[in-house]
């Protein structure tokens, strides 16, 4: 080991556009191979227009975002089908975003509340005006005609 470790330095310095606010460019280009494993029956719902939550088999703890093992009692998880209508708990206007993102912003993300799950489920929010916007209003999730197989293969939507 040197005595004096360096990162070693680039050859391309940072192209700055503004200097006040801050702003620069920055490339991201890369290729993610990943398997699902446990979480292959959530992204199966999505194309069959379901929105799956899991539950514990011990302490009926239930969980908007699927898990494997309860977080709190450690005990296996079972599927169960979430509501066809949640609530907005929470939202927030993304005017950035990963690159895949970026001609999409600005864009709304919403924390759905359904009745009787315990946690939170994090999707997009289309349709409805910034000034519309309100903490309880009712929504639904809708469904990509052509799977992604990502999470992005649901969005909401206010409901009717």
């Amino acid at each position: 080991m040197p005595k004096d470790p360096k990162l070693p330095e680039i050859d391309r310095g940072t192209e700055v556009f503004a200097v006040d606010p801050l702003t620069i460019r920055a490339h991201f280009e890369v290729d993610y191979i990943h398997s699902y494993k446990q979480d292959t029956p959530f992204f199966h719902a999505l194309q069959k227009r379901k929105l799956l939550g899991s539950f514990c088999a011990k302490c009926n703890y239930r969980y908007a975002t699927p898990r494997v093992h309860c977080m709190y009692c450690g005990g296996k998880t079972e599927w169960f089908e979430l509501p066809k209508e949640g609530r907005v708990h929470s939202w927030t206007v993304c005017y950035f975003a990963a690159q895949e993102f970026l001609k999409d912003v600005p864009f709304t993300l919403a924390l759905i509340e359904f009745e009787g799950v315990n946690t939170l489920f994090l999707s997009r929010l289309i349709g409805v005006e910034r000034e519309e916007m309100r903490i309880g209003m009712n929504v639904k999730p809708k469904f990509r005609r052509k799977a992604t197989w990502s999470v992005r293969d649901v969005y909401f939507v206010r409901a009717e």
